[in-house]
């Protein structure tokens, strides 16, 4: 169907949709109207509002929520036998350095990290094991 639009520009529009319209219980001119404001050729005004206030209507779908989240399951650490022995070492031998008190050595992580106080200046000595990598 060939339709003239109030600017004198002329469309044309399928059949098929006027009459699948016209299915719903509406007139011909009624489906031609309605299938000119679904294309943007005419601006139906209460359609207009409707879709600004959809727009303004915003949708919780729970994503993003931690609720749903599966509890974690509590890290084990596993420190070989060598690295406390190691560690042991190397914190009794430590107030044998110039200008290290035993009161001044924190241990801060057990087996992992120590902080040592000399003077005014703070260490830490941090323990780390390098594990073969997995294949």
């Amino acid at each position: 169907m060939r339709y003239t639009l109030t600017d004198g520009k002329t469309i044309s529009i399928p059949d098929a949709e006027i009459e699948a319209n016209m299915k719903l219980g509406i007139s011909k001119e009624e489906a031609v109207e309605m299938w000119l404001e679904d294309n943007e050729y005419e601006v139906n005004e209460e359609q207009t509002a409707l879709e600004e206030k959809a727009k303004g209507v915003k949708i919780d779908h729970g994503a993003g929520t931690t609720e749903r989240k599966k509890p974690s399951k509590p890290r084990t650490v596993h420190t070989s036998d060598e690295k406390k022995e190691l560690f042991d070492t190397i914190l009794k031998n430590l107030d044998r350095a110039d200008g290290v008190n035993r009161e001044n050595i924190t241990v801060l992580k057990e087996n992992k990290l120590i902080q040592v106080k000399i003077g005014e200046k703070t260490f830490k000595i941090d323990l780390i094991e390098q594990r073969p990598p997995k294949k």
